[in-house]
């Protein structure tokens, strides 16, 4: 396994260059699955905040879904503490741009754990709350009853993805997060390897979220993927700008 100062030095693939000062966090993004969904601009307009402008590609917009599993988060000088670091998660994201930096903005994000949960909210600002999960071998299910979400997939994982496509870059290169707290926007650089993606066959999946006037299913996921993982790192807030929604 590649010590952290090896990963550090591995930036050929960022589109900039690794933020000044030394990193504040670090986190392992384990056994993901992508699934994306091409949704209209307008409706999609109307969940980000003004302040952010709407990444596209190729004209078009997209949200994602993505279940993993989140290991090993810490703050930099301190160890992991499992039942605390460790936690089945959903991120639904888009695709942002600020400042020449094209990230992503959380529209919502799940975990398994309360104490997690809980957590990783007081600690990042992120819209993080709590939900059903149940993670075994090829099987990821989630309920959030509050919401009316729900996930179940039961899949297989074929070979890695040899050439990926513009679109898959684009979807998955991501190195910052953009949230908003109290009328300020705040951005959160992240640094890691190139995703390495591997095609992903679903024997049975149900997507079920609800978002304002966007209904993601599974009758429209676009370019699902599988992903064993990558080790993260991230440098503290940084706010962006401050201004009403």
């Amino acid at each position: 396994m590649k010590k952290i100062k090896d990963i550090m030095a591995d930036t050929a693939h960022r589109p900039w260059a690794l933020p000044s000062g030394s990193w504040s966090y670090y986190q392992e993004w384990n056994r993901l699955l992508f699934m994306h969904f091409e949704v209209p601009f307008d409706v999609l307009r109307a969940l980000v905040p003004t302040a952010l402008e709407l990444d596209e590609f190729d004209g078009k917009y997209y949200i994602s879904v993505v279940p993993f599993t989140m290991e090993k988060i810490r703050p930099r000088f301190l160890p992991a503490v499992g039942f605390i670091s460790n936690f089945d998660e959903i991120n639904v994201r888009t695709y942002v741009k600020k400042e020449g930096k094209a990230g992503v903005y959380f529209l919502n994000i799940e975990g398994g754990k309360s104490l997690s949960v809980f957590v990783s909210k007081q600690l990042s600002g992120l819209p993080y709350e709590k939900a059903t999960m149940k993670r075994k071998e090829m099987v990821y299910a989630s309920s959030n009853e509050k919401k009316k979400f729900q996930l179940e997939a039961n899949y297989t994982i074929g070979e890695k993805v040899q050439q990926k496509t513009p679109l898959q870059i684009w979807l998955t290169e991501r190195y910052c997060l953009y949230v908003y707290v109290n009328n300020n926007l705040y951005r959160y650089q992240i640094h890691h390897e190139e995703w390495e993606l591997k095609t992903i066959a679903f024997e049975q999946l149900k997507v079920d979220y609800q978002l304002a006037g966007i209904h993601l299913t599974e009758k429209n996921v676009i370019a699902p993927n599988y992903a064993d993982g990558i080790r993260v790192v991230a440098w503290s807030k940084e706010k962006v700008r401050s201004e009403e929604w």
